[in-house]
């Protein structure tokens, strides 16, 4: 944009003594706003006059709108940031933004998820063995805080040097006293409603944690390998039904399972009894598998398998086989969750180990049998040959030992599949009951599922996902066997072991934690934890051990900081909305925060705490991977902004140019980055940069108030652009009201590129340098020029903050506001609306597109050096087209920067023209000779005696007059 001008000047200056003489009465363009961005420099000079002046501040308490509030959700305080935190923080502040140029008061409150395994863990490793051994858990959540706080510290700088605008002074920790406090007022709510339980039941246990895990603390790494295997259990009672139907010996009922280990706590057989199932000879032993499986079964045991009788599974109930290593029967059972779909249509059923197992075994009374502990190793009740082996190791090869050496092991495969891994130690886990604390889905799920219905998912696949979840999810476990967390407030008798949990216990500790924070659980005795009606009624008690769930830390959010229907938070000291007008999170969160957030919210209050939910993808690098250290792709945000080592590779970008390519990615779905990307942004936002340069650059003698021409007044091609600027405005106000950055991104781009470096600015270059400073061509496009600059200005603030506030504060004109954020949204005039004129234009556009094409012929062919040096001839035979052209009179050569424009009955040349649709062009030399100072050929050179030098107009502009 700028180019043009620069050269121009050099010319003016250097070309002739005519041209120096008229250099200084031509209106170069003047700003000091840099063609560069000087991004590493600028930002945080910008970011500082923004903390300086309070502009933030001033905005969620003067601007008059609603409130307007996007609820966080909390990164973990755990390790440096990275491209998935960028992604997700600008998003949010795009929105944030762009709602304070609406006038709402934004009041964003930042929020980290402090608690856990992760953070304990690291703060294990950090200390030396014997240091270990002798940490209490004061010391080691002592410890596990200072690693939080410190990580939170860090995080929020590179928060703000990405520009995210928020109250970090009163940002929302999960470890500080008053989050804490409400968070345990909702798990006493819950608990007095019922929906809190005590059991022992199968939940998934990391043998590498050491605690049981809740669904969202899962990943499924591709590949995992597994040991399948297909044991015969040998029948030694058949039912009468099935009696009735075969009389066989040597039969057995075959079982298929991925986790061998389970096998020594097997206490039954399940069938379906809506399936078929069929005995099959396999030499001389006789199998019961499900009918559809047997002519898979016999490729897979390499064996002829011989269909000899077929019947329902309901005809099994009742059989009893014998287990396969230790001296006890494992009856027949019937369950719906038995399919075909792999396996023998029969199923190994150990409650202990699955929760369908569980639901099956407690309907027949199968009992139960514990022979794993917490650290995943078989106990001494597992037998001498298993005591004391890991289950998903030396234990595991150890069963399929034991089977093949007595016989009824029938084949072992290997088998890739989803298997559940700690998220954190990206360790296996294990399925195993142990007695925990939950929270009965059930009792809520109705109400969840009809509060889903009533919230906006963006994009709407997100309702299908978050609904399946939730319907299928079974009973919500709670309870960790950690140190660093927020107690479950139980006390237990110490001679029935029945938990204490009522009303006036949560109360009373809810208090205690408000005052002292979750630290009182652990340095108290339980004399002076308990309430004082119950510290001497008779009974001892002792206090748990047990901490929650960080999902329902992080679930409980909208109690802490939105402060749930009193709005009273006591962690802000103003009101926020609940439910929130937006939550906006990583796609993963549908089996994360947005469900824990939604089960406490719905089984408090009976509603969601969010009226949208807006979810995005992953980050991914150029080529769709996953970033990794092995793979050398992370894409590190703080190098983006800084520049790396070498900084030709690895040049300093700036924030801007992350939080544009945040706004140009289809969010909805994965996203890449990477050097071209990034190389891509700089170039966009350069454009977008040096677009406002000009426009800047060609205001500097312009004062609004006195030089604005009204629109009536305005040229034909001013309103033309000005209605393109209603339109454009319309677009980026749907795009932001949509959450459709990219639409935005697009837009912005088209705007600046084609309509007005490609085409108005273009043309309007004549006007803006050669005319005198006050006529009326001149001032009537400074007005659009203005207009288009404040609208870009304010439309890129979103996005583009530091380059918006480094426009506004070049603003050669006075304005009311300090910052663009204070300005408000453009607004673009109901009389700039003019389709019709629109279509004229668009048409004159094309006309323009095909002469440029006939120019460059011209000046290939060497007829002409530049475009002033030419004339064009039209023919058109379309009427209404050419009074469309007709209508510019002497405006039509400054439509395609020549000296002449001729629309002619009739061309005489052929050496250089061109044909379109009703229109025929023609290029010739200029008539007359160069003006010195417009660069126009004139034959209208040497009629004024005080300027023989120059043309008639360049005369004029001298006398003000054009």
């Amino acid at each position: 944009m700028t180019s043009a001008p620069k050269a121009k000047s050099e010319n003016l200056t250097d070309s002739s003594s005519e041209l120096n003489q008229y250099k200084d009465t031509v209106n170069l363009p003047q700003t000091d706003f840099s063609m560069r961005a000087n991004a590493v420099i600028k930002e945080p000079e910008i970011q500082k006059f923004w903390q300086e002046q309070e502009i933030y501040e001033d905005l969620i308490h003067n601007n008059h709108g609603d409130v307007f509030t996007l609820h966080d959700g909390p990164p973990y305080a755990n390790g440096t940031l990275h491209m998935g935190h960028a992604l997700n923080k600008v998003l949010k502040d795009i929105i944030n933004r762009y709602k304070l140029l609406r006038g709402y008061k934004v009041r964003y409150v930042l929020g980290w998820d402090c608690h856990g395994l992760p953070i304990e863990l690291k703060v294990l490793q950090n200390i030396k063995a014997e240091e270990r051994a002798t940490l209490t858990p004061l010391q080691l959540r002592k410890k596990a805080k200072e690693f939080a706080l410190q990580t939170i510290s860090e995080q929020a700088n590179g928060f703000q040097r990405w520009g995210v605008w928020g109250d970090y002074e009163n940002a929302y920790y999960t470890l500080k006293p008053e989050y804490e406090a409400a968070q345990i007022g909702v798990f006493g709510k819950m608990a007095l409603k019922g929906y809190i339980y005590r059991g022992l039941k199968p939940v998934y246990w990391s043998p590498s944690s050491h605690t049981a895990l809740a669904e969202a603390e899962l990943e499924y790494p591709e590949n995992h390998i597994s040991r399948s295997i297909y044991v015969a259990f040998p029948v030694t009672k058949p039912s009468e039904k099935l009696k009735a139907i075969a009389d066989l010996t040597n039969l057995h009922a075959v079982i298929w399972t991925t986790t061998p280990w389970t096998i020594p706590a097997n206490l039954g057989i399940s069938a379906n009894p809506h399936l078929s199932y069929s005995i099959v000879a396999a030499g001389d032993k006789n199998y019961i598998v499900a009918t559809e499986l047997v002519e898979k079964l016999a490729e897979t045991f390499e064996q002829a398998l011989e269909v000899k009788y077929t019947f329902k599974g309901d005809v099994l109930e009742g059989t009893v086989a014998k287990h396969p290593i230790v001296d006890r029967p494992s009856p027949i059972v019937l369950g719906d969750h038995v399919t075909a779909e792999s396996g023998t249509g029969l199923v190994h059923t150990a409650p202990n180990h699955g929760q369908d197992d569980f639901v099956v075994g407690k309907k027949y009374h199968l009992g139960m049998i514990s022979l794993v502990d917490d650290r995943g190793i078989f106990n001494e009740d597992a037998g001498e040959e298993l005591a004391g082996l890991s289950v998903l190791k030396e234990g595991n090869a150890k069963v399929v030992e034991i089977l093949t050496a007595n016989g009824t092991l029938i084949k072992e495969e290997a088998y890739n599949h989803k298997y559940p891994y700690d998220w954190r130690t990206k360790k296996p886990v294990i399925v195993r009951a142990t007695e925990q604390w939950f929270a009965s889905v059930d009792g809520f799920r109705e109400d969840a599922l009809k509060s889903i219905k009533e919230v906006n998912w963006i994009p709407a696949i997100g309702e299908n996902r978050i609904t399946s979840m939730v319907q299928e999810r079974s009973d919500w476990c709670i309870s960790r066997q950690r140190t660093w967390g927020v107690p479950i407030p139980v006390f237990y008798d110490e001679e029935t072991n029945e938990p204490l949990l009522t009303e006036e216990t949560v109360t009373h500790i809810q208090d205690l934690i408000r005052e002292h924070g979750s630290d009182v659980w652990w340095e108290r005795e339980v004399e002076d934890l308990l309430p004082e009606s119950y510290k001497n009624n008779g009974r001892k008690y002792r206090k748990g051990t047990d901490t929650m769930d960080v999902w329902f830390d992080s679930g409980s959010s909208w109690a802490g900081v939105l402060g749930g229907e009193s709005h009273n938070s006591k962690l802000v000291p103003y009101a926020l909305n609940y439910p929130a007008d937006i939550y906006l999170e990583g796609s993963d969160q549908h089996r994360g925060w947005f469900q824990s957030s939604l089960l406490t919210s719905v089984a408090t209050n009976g509603y969601a705490p969010y009226k949208t939910v807006l979810t995005h993808g992953f980050v991914l690098d150029e080529k769709g991977q996953k970033m990794s250290k092995s793979l050398g792709n992370i894409v590190d945000p703080m190098v983006v902004i800084n520049g790396g080592k070498d900084q030709k590779k690895e040049p300093p970008y700036g924030a801007d140019v992350i939080r544009l390519w945040a706004a140009s990615v289809d969010y909805n779905g994965d996203v890449p980055i990477g050097k071209t990307i990034l190389a891509q942004m700089s170039d966009v936002s350069r454009k977008i940069r040096n677009t406002a340069r000009f426009l800047l650059s060609n205001l500097f003698d312009f004062d609004p108030a006195k030089d604005t021409v009204a629109y009536a007044d305005l040229s034909e091609s001013d309103r033309y652009i000005l209605h393109r600027l209603s339109e454009v405005t319309k677009d980026i106000t749907e795009a932001y009201e949509k959450f459709q950055f990219s639409r935005f991104f697009q837009t912005i781009q088209n705007f600046c590129t084609v309509d007005l470096s490609n085409f108005y600015l273009d043309i309007a270059k004549d006007r803006l340098y050669i005319s005198a400073p006050n006529v009326a061509r001149r001032r009537s496009c400074q007005t659009v020029l203005m207009y288009c600059l404040e609208m870009i200005a304010k439309a890129i603030a979103p996005v583009l903050a530091h380059t918006a506030e480094d426009i506004w504060q070049h603003l050669p004109y006075p304005t009311p506001s300090k910052s663009v954020f204070q300005a408000g949204w453009f607004t673009a005039h109901d009389e700039w609306q003019k389709p019709e004129l629109a279509t004229k234009w668009e048409y004159l556009r094309e006309v323009r597109s095909e002469v440029n094409k006939v120019l460059e012929s011209a000046r290939t062919g060497k007829l002409i050096g530049a475009p002033l040096e030419a004339k064009v001839l039209l023919t058109v035979s379309d009427p209404t087209q050419k009074d469309y052209l007709a209508s510019l009179g002497e405006e039509l050569r400054y439509l395609f920067i020549v000296s002449q424009a001729e629309i002619v009955k009739k061309l005489s040349t052929t050496d250089f023209t061109g044909e379109s649709t009703n229109l025929k062009i023609a290029v010739v030399k200029a008539d007359g000779e160069k003006c010195p100072r417009c660069w126009n050929y004139s034959t209208h050179i040497g009629e004024s005696a005080e300027h023989p030098h120059i043309c008639d107009r360049c005369v004029g502009a001298l006398a003000g007059t054009f």
